[in-house]
């Protein structure tokens, strides 16, 4: 893809076409504020790109037919989600319809090398699968904060080795197609504001619950990022005065007591004390634990594994609380992997956000889990890539 919207107005156009899909000159013509005669430049031109292209007859309104107009079928964007365990990488189209979807287990502190020789050999596994020849754009979201503008993660706590590295430059080199960088809740948000949960929702927070703990911020539609990239890091913020380490090196965060990483811990804790005789019997059994196997205790009745969630539910929830009083969304997402802990983690945190805030600020709040699970991080890098391609060059 070489050609890019030459003004405001097709980059309105393609952005309507990837949301909605194929349509009808009369009917883009309902959404965008321009004269019939400019709008049919301004088609007539994208479709000299080869951008868009004619897609069979519009239904009729009265008059001559017209064309449906959709954006090119042959298009193709990557979209990869890396998280601290694990790496989503998906192919779709356009329209961010996924093609292809692949994932891997993956240890992020093996450096940004070795996840990206991974990623780049589970993208050319997709390409020989036949969903893609190659790529016009790619998305990447990296666990941890990155500076926009320039595609670098900035002293990313549980990502060694990562500070500074050009990840946007490096993989723009490696694909031959231009690329950009986010965070990864970012990307997980903007999934799910694209064709999940938060679809009809323009000022929403989504909470991402993995290894870490983050929150992607969208005001009136947009994601909101912060003077230098790090806004929503919501992981460290202190959840007890004078508390436990973090891997941050502040003491009493969120993260150190919450999240994939600190419920392991406090998990194996448990079964080595002799709390649990579910979770000792799972640690015996394959030597270390998982948020999963925490899940499988709780679903299995475990009370100690019961209390570790709604505990873990309840200082996250304390969190989001403040946010819900002093950001006002009209909904609150919650989803990453630690949301295999399902309806007790989510009631937890419910409650605690309906007790702590105002009732106005929660009296028609939704809390809600994510709809996408992985799909959520590769759209949302299939759709950054995107806003940056159908933008004016």
């Amino acid at each position: 893809m070489t050609a890019r919207p030459a003004n405001a107005h097709q980059a309105r156009l393609l952005r309507l076409l990837r949301d909605g899909g194929p349509n009808s000159r009369a009917q883009l013509g309902d959404e965008i504020d321009l004269s019939r005669s400019k709008l049919a430049v301004e088609i007539d031109r994208l479709l000299e790109t080869g951008l868009v292209v004619a897609d069979g007859l519009a239904a009729s309104r009265g008059g001559r037919r017209s064309h449906n107009i959709r954006l090119a079928p042959g298009l193709r964007l990557l979209g990869v989600d890396i998280g601290a365990t694990s790496v989503d990488v998906a192919v779709t189209n356009a329209e961010l319809e996924i093609l292809g979807h692949l994932n891997q287990p993956m240890d992020v502190r093996e450096g940004p090398v070795a996840v990206f020789e991974q990623v780049l050999d589970m993208a050319a596994k997709l390409r020989a699968s036949g969903v893609a020849e190659g790529f016009d754009g790619a998305g990447i979201g990296v666990p941890g904060p990155v500076r926009f503008p320039e595609g670098v993660p900035v002293a990313p706590p549980i990502m060694p080795g990562w500070d500074g590295f050009p990840v946007r430059e490096a993989l723009s080199q490696e694909l031959g197609c231009p690329v950009m960088v986010d965070n990864d809740v970012n990307l997980m948000a903007m999934g799910e504001q694209h064709a999940g949960v938060a679809r009809s929702v323009k000022d929403f927070l989504c909470v991402k619950i993995g290894t870490g703990i983050g929150c992607g911020i969208v005001v009136g539609g947009e994601v909101y990022r912060g003077t230098t990239g790090s806004a929503g890091d919501i992981g460290h913020i202190q959840a007890e005065p004078d508390g436990r380490p973090c891997a941050c090196g502040n003491h009493g965060c969120l993260e150190a007591y919450f999240g994939g990483a600190a419920l392991a811990r406090d998990a194996e804790d448990a079964a080595r004390d002799g709390r649990s005789a579910e979770l000792a019997a799972r640690l015996e059994e394959v030597g270390s634990l998982a948020a999963t196997d925490v899940a499988a205790a709780a679903s299995a009745g475990d009370a100690t594994a019961l209390d570790l969630i709604r505990e873990g539910g309840t200082r996250t929830g304390q969190v989001i609380a403040g946010l819900v009083s002093f950001f006002n969304p009209g909904l609150v997402v919650i989803g990453g992997g630690v949301t295999g802990l399902g309806h007790t983690l989510l009631a937890a945190i419910r409650t605690q956000v309906y007790r702590q805030s105002l009732p106005l600020a929660t009296g028609n709040l939704p809390i809600v889990l994510g709809e996408l699970g992985p799909a959520a991080g590769v759209t949302g890098a299939a759709r950054l890539i995107s806003d940056h391609l159908f933008s004016p060059a």
